[in-house]
């Protein structure tokens, strides 16, 4: 889903020649129904690998390279190619912020400047704040690898979606975060760093998680109480993770 932020954040589900605003459906029955997968690197009807990409474009396409999820391993700077040189130097030779953030706990992350506060909506974050600039995302990724000594780079998703977080000093995280630096990395610490609150459109958490696999039961209705991350939140208590589903072909009613 697309967002924007505000109080609440808005949602937009991408559909295929239009959007959706989705928090117009706040408190009103929606039904989902199973039609399909597509990949959305070769748009072929293939079963889907990981990400919304089929086993042979997940594996074959830049945008899927290791270098996303483990930035550390980011060779665009040195000019040396993984799958794509020219688009792995648009992507990874530009600003990128190493920040924190509480979700269901206090996490490490790394994002483009860019995507800043689509990464910290995404992941169902309440407040973040930004460590480092940095010019590549090989340098953010150097960054992460030494905070994740003293900080969790996962969230808990269940608990992020039952809004169970507890409080958190930030003039103390910050400090630990810019102590567990490297000294090279000194010069592009945030001189001022800003707290940043997100408010989701939340009517309604629930108390016990229940995750929906519509491929398996091919059809789902349910009262929208919810939207946190990439998950539509239910009334009876199933949770939707939009994000993770990309792929799948769904009508939606």
């Amino acid at each position: 889903m697309i967002t924007e932020m505000g109080t609440p954040i808005r949602y937009f589900l991408n559909m295929e020649n239009d959007f959706l605003e989705m928090n117009q459906f706040l408190d009103q029955k929606i039904r989902m129904d199973f039609a399909g997968t597509q990949c959305l690197s070769c748009n072929a009807s293939k079963p889907i690998f990981r990400q919304g990409f089929c086993k042979n474009c997940f594996f074959e396409i830049p945008s899927a390279g290791d270098w996303v999820m483990r930035p550390e391993l980011s060779k665009a700077h040195l000019g040396e190619e993984d799958r794509d040189l020219e688009y792995e130097k648009k992507v990874q030779l530009q600003p990128h912020w190493v920040y924190l953030a509480l979700s269901s706990h206090l996490k490490v992350g790394v994002t483009r400047k860019s995507q800043i506060p689509t990464r910290w909506i995404d992941q169902g974050a309440h407040q973040a704040v930004g460590i480092l600039e940095v010019p590549n995302r090989y340098l953010a990724g150097v960054a992460e690898v030494s905070l994740k000594e003293h900080f969790s780079d996962k969230t808990n998703w269940r608990k992020m979606l039952q809004n169970d977080h507890g409080e958190v000093s930030w003039e103390q995280a910050i400090n630990q975060a810019i102590d567990g630096l490297s000294k090279d990395l000194e010069p592009y610490i945030t001189k001022d760093p800003q707290l940043t609150e997100l408010k989701f459109p939340v009517l309604q958490y629930p108390e016990k998680v229940k995750s929906l696999n519509l491929e398996k039961e091919n059809s789902y209705t349910g009262v929208l109480k919810g939207i946190k991350g990439q998950y539509l939140l239910f009334e009876d208590e199933t949770v939707f993770n939009v994000r993770s589903n990309e792929g799948l072909v769904v009508s939606i009613y």
